[in-house]
Order: C-alpha cells, then sequence, then structure tokens
C-alpha cells in the first residue's frame, strides 16, 4: 500500500554559510521510522538559499564550501539585480547552481545515507530570515 504525507517546517534564520539540518528534519518527520522503502524529498521554498547533501563530519567542509562558492560566484560581477543589496543576485546564482531540493532514500525506517552524509541549507545571504521547508514521504509502512 503506498503511503504519503507532507509537512512543512520553518527553520531559524541562519547566518551565511552551509548549515547541517538532517536533525531538525529526521524531528519533523517520526513517520519515518514506519516507512519500509522509500523516499524523502525536501524542497526549499527560497531563491537565495538552497539545499545538498555532502560530508557531515569534518565542520572544515562548510567552511570549504563557503569558500568555493564565493570563489565561483563573487559579489564583485556587475549584477543590474541589486535592489536587496550586494548578496542578493549572488544568492540567486549560488541557490541555483546547488539547487532547491534534495531527495532521499529510505530503508527501514532510516534515510539509506552514506556513513558521512548530512543534508545542509546553503543561506547564501548575508542577513536572512527563517527558511521554509516542504518535506514530502512516499513509500510503503512496514
Amino acid at each position: 500500500m503506498s503511503y504519503w504525507m507532507q509537512r512543512e517546517i520553518s527553520l531559524p534564520a541562519a547566518r551565511r554559510g552551509f548549515h547541517l539540518v538532517t536533525r531538525p528534519i529526521l524531528e519533523a518527520l517520526p513517520e519515518l521510522r514506519e516507512i519500509e522503502i522509500g523516499l524523502l524529498h525536501v524542497f526549499i521554498q527560497h531563491t537565495s538559499a538552497s539545499l545538498t547533501i555532502n560530508e557531515n563530519a569534518d565542520p572544515d567542509v562548510r567552511v570549504d564550501f563557503e569558500t568555493a562558492m564565493n570563489h565561483a560566484v563573487p559579489e564583485s560581477l556587475a549584477y543590474v539585480h541589486t535592489l536587496e543589496g550586494p548578496d542578493d543576485m549572488p544568492a540567486h546564482v549560488k541557490a541555483s547552481m546547488m539547487g532547491s531540493s534534495v531527495s532521499v532514500p529510505i530503508k527501514n525506517g532510516r534515510l539509506n545515507v552514506g556513513t558521512w552524509q548530512g543534508i545542509y541549507l546553503c543561506e547564501h545571504r548575508d542577513r536572512a530570515s527563517s527558511r521554509n521547508l516542504v518535506l514530502t514521504i512516499q513509500g510503503q509502512k512496514a
């Protein structure tokens, strides 16, 4: 029997950078434990922040991500869209490059990720507000 559920959560405002958000996502989804096999889709409802999956152990990875993204998309380009400040258009470009969603397999009530993988909120603005995520589970209950 196919099972679907969807929930929206709000993450508190975070400083610019890469932040692990696996824990608050899992805390919002107690139903996940009942899923034998399925898929979790996480979508961010914003255009200046993004989501990705990467290493969750060494905090240096988060620092290096921010450094690399700032190098790839500098604020010093001659952007036309500047009404919301010099970090706004670069944030939109970074968000498009990184993506607005991630899909994670579910197996036996747990996210079926690698040992060192976690879900990141990639905050590309200097002064962001809270960020809203849409969490959708599709699967089969145990």
